[in-house]
């Protein structure tokens, strides 16, 4: 381990961290099943599944496999004058799946690209319809929706995270979830206000993920669908970390469609499409928004392509990924982990310094009140032997949908334990 963790520390730049202070990170160097492996020999039960991408664990064999295979084939292509079979398949599956017409796939690598995409594609939707004044985005509070520079402009500004970037960033329009019939007439004036400048609405179903796992129901989303319908906003889902099955449906959006017909205009993908194995994402968009790109002037189109589209190893492991959601019952295995988590972690609202404890899905959120001591709440999970990486107020487990029933008790136990222990010292 000496001969690459020591000197590669002296030049890695890691991720949402202060590298003077920051403790160091954890040398791993195997993974299988809900298990990482580090370097002194110790196993981590996995409660977050790798930043919420390691949907079916790690290392499946059927995943692991279907890369094999297109390696010794085609590792990679460019996407722009050629074709190949993966992503042709998998942007077929992906548009049999969702809800709708949703059926033009644009493949990126990345969530926060497929959100620029989406981006672009709303204003450029507008400026083909000869309202180019439309190009306004109207976020929620406690929204994610990546880092890039057009992103970080639909994050909540007081979440921190992009707070150094105020003034930098193109001007959006924040909006409260309108979860009950004040924030509802607040939501529609908003609309009414700011209409001829608005291109679309941006919404995170069901559960709002960086932004504290915060959650609402059904019937919001499909208010807030049914308010862009009367205001002809096109509506993107961001769905990169509640799709494939995280909140008890193949997409969020199906539960509001089940209410009424809630069908966004644009869905964006990532994290778990390809198992957690590979990057790649897809911005997803209904037949219409499609058609106001066809033309006779080349400008109408979407000018947008990155290098790696449509990767043909990580279209392999997301159709894999997929054909694990058809054999294995993952659907149930998440409704199974939603009562556990529901059961074992509801005795921590009675802890001091917790304000409440949520659940949906495979998803469950302890959020915490007073002081937060992060870096050592991390350290002292790993000590545990569980993998939880608590951020902001919130701890929260994510696990993969294969994890054994004792190995999510084990995982929340550790999570009652280490709260038990911070409750003492309040």
């Amino acid at each position: 381990m000496s001969d690459w963790l020591t000197p590669g520390l002296t030049h890695l730049w890691l991720p949402y961290t202060q590298m003077q202070t920051a403790p160091a990170p954890l040398p791993v160097v195997a993974t299988q099943g809900v298990r990482i492996r580090l370097a002194d020999g110790r196993e981590l039960i996995d409660g977050i599944s790798s930043w919420w991408t390691a949907c079916h664990g790690y290392n499946h064999p059927h995943i692991r496999a279907a890369i094999e295979r297109q390696l010794a084939s085609l590792p990679h292509v460019m996407f722009a004058g050629l074709v190949h079979e993966p992503a042709a398949r998998l942007a077929q599956r992906l548009a049999a799946l969702l809800p709708g017409d949703l059926e033009r796939v644009f493949f990126t690598e990345s969530g926060s690209v497929a959100v620029e995409v989406a981006l672009k594609m709303a204003i450029q939707y507008w400026r083909n319809k000869g309202q180019a004044e439309k190009q306004r985005i109207v976020y929620f509070r406690h929204g994610y929706h990546g880092d890039t520079f057009a992103t970080m402009a639909l994050c909540d500004p007081e979440e921190g995270m992009h707070s150094l970037f105020a003034g930098a960033m193109p001007d959006q329009i924040m909006a409260e979830l309108p979860s009950d019939e004040t924030m509802r007439r607040a939501f529609e004036l908003l609309l009414e206000t700011h209409g001829e400048r608005l291109a679309a609405v941006i919404i995170e179903p069901l559960v709002q993920g960086a932004g504290g796992m915060q959650m609402h129901d059904a019937a919001t989303l499909a208010f807030i669908a049914a308010a862009c319908a009367r205001h002809k906003l096109l509506l993107i889902a961001d769905e990169i970390m509640t799709g494939f099955g995280r909140t008890g449906r193949m997409f969020a959006c199906e539960e509001a469609d089940e209410l009424t017909s809630t069908i966004p205009d644009i869905v964006c993908l990532s994290k778990a499409l390809t198992g957690g194995t590979l990057p790649l994402a897809a911005t997803v968009a209904r037949r219409h928004v499609f058609e106001a790109f066809l033309a006779d002037d080349p400008a109408a189109a979407l000018m947008h392509g990155p290098t790696y589209m449509a990767n043909a190893l990580a279209c392999a492991a997301a159709n894999a990924s997929l054909d694990l959601f058809e054999s294995e019952p993952r659907l149930a295995q998440v409704a199974a982990i939603e009562a556990q988590l529901a059961a074992e972690l509801g005795p921590c609202r009675d802890l001091a310094g917790v304000a409440e404890v949520r659940v949906k899905g495979a998803i469950g959120a302890v959020e915490l009140a007073g002081r937060i001591e992060l870096d050592a709440l991390r350290r002292r999970f790993a000590e545990l032997g569980v993998w939880v990486r608590p951020f902001g107020k919130v701890v929260y487990l994510m696990p993969p949908f294969v994890i054994a029933a004792e190995d999510l008790t084990t995982l929340t136990a550790a999570v009652r334990q280490v709260l038990t222990e911070r409750a003492r010292q309040l």
